[in-house]
């Protein structure tokens, strides 16, 4: 996945969720569970995630859903498209963080 997604410059990853947490310039913008990729994402970008396919991710079957989504199915095909979706969530992280 880091090699997918190396346009977007230097990556880091950390295990998490009992998962991988993807960072770009220090912003969590994704993490990877059970061979799936989920994207951060908000109010604004639900829309499209939800028409494109994606659900979001649920750690526990009781537990409520967090605000990273699946990538959708056709980005994770098209390398160029999957560097647009992340560069959207990453622009999520970074406005979320600069409202701290």
């Amino acid at each position: 996945m880091l090699e997918q997604l190396a346009p977007l410059g230097p990556l880091t990853s950390r295990k998490m969720f009992g998962g991988v947490g993807l960072y770009a310039q220090g912003l969590f913008f994704a993490l990877i569970d059970d061979d799936t990729l989920y994207l951060k994402g908000d109010e604004a970008l639900r829309p499209d995630f939800e028409a494109a396919g994606s659900h979001a991710f649920c750690p526990f079957a009781d537990a409520k859903p967090m605000a990273y989504w699946s990538a959708p199915a056709e980005a994770l095909d098209e390398p160029d498209l999957l560097v647009d979706w992340a560069r959207r969530s990453i622009a999520v992280a970074a406005a979320r963080k600069a409202r701290r």
